[in-house]
């Protein structure tokens, strides 16, 4: 299994929304009412336009895991939009600088994690989570940071096991509510 960076090429970047992003964001919608996709739009095609800028954003980061590439380091990230291997999981982070007038570290941020059901309970989660550490690291950042949906237990008993802690509660309300 490969962790591969996912470059801002258009072919890999479809493939990544096609066999990755798109799987996890209906596997989440299946559960949580707030990931429901719109049905108006070509959910691939905007996808991919977004993440391509996204990928352009220095502070912004994204790996795939494959299954099946060659374990040699042999071939690069161009390669992922026609490799042999299955695109089977991915995270994504961004560096949250801290501004000076607070006394915090800078964080790395994760946005999104996702392992695709056959390889859950394999250590690629674990992969992944130290994939984005070294990230952090290599961006001078002191803290990890993610956003767990609340009935996501399974994802909450993970990350509290590699120490993660609450330290903020994101609320919404409908403003018609108001």
């Amino acid at each position: 299994m490969e962790l591969r960076r996912l470059p801002a090429n258009e072919p890999a970047v479809r493939r990544y929304v096609e066999e990755l992003w798109l799987p996890y964001h209906r596997d989440l919608e299946a559960t949580v009412d707030r990931h429901v996709l719109a049905e108006e739009t070509d959910l691939v095609a905007e996808e991919t336009a977004f993440r391509l800028d996204r990928l352009d954003e220095a502070d912004y980061r994204a790996w795939v895991a494959v299954d099946g590439l060659p374990t040699d380091g042999s071939g690069d990230d161009a390669d992922l939009a026609t490799a042999d291997g299955d695109f089977v999981g991915f995270v994504t982070t961004e560096v949250d600088e801290a501004p000076s007038v607070f006394d915090r570290p800078d964080r790395l941020v994760i946005g999104d994690i996702y392992v695709r059901e056959p390889y859950r309970g394999t250590s690629l989660s674990r992969r992944l989570i130290d994939r984005a550490a070294e990230r952090a690291r290599e961006a001078g950042c002191a803290e990890l940071a993610l956003d767990v949906d609340v009935d996501n237990e399974r994802a909450i008993g993970f990350y509290e096991k590699l120490g993660f802690e609450t330290c903020r509660r994101r609320m919404a309300v409908s403003v018609d509510e108001l």
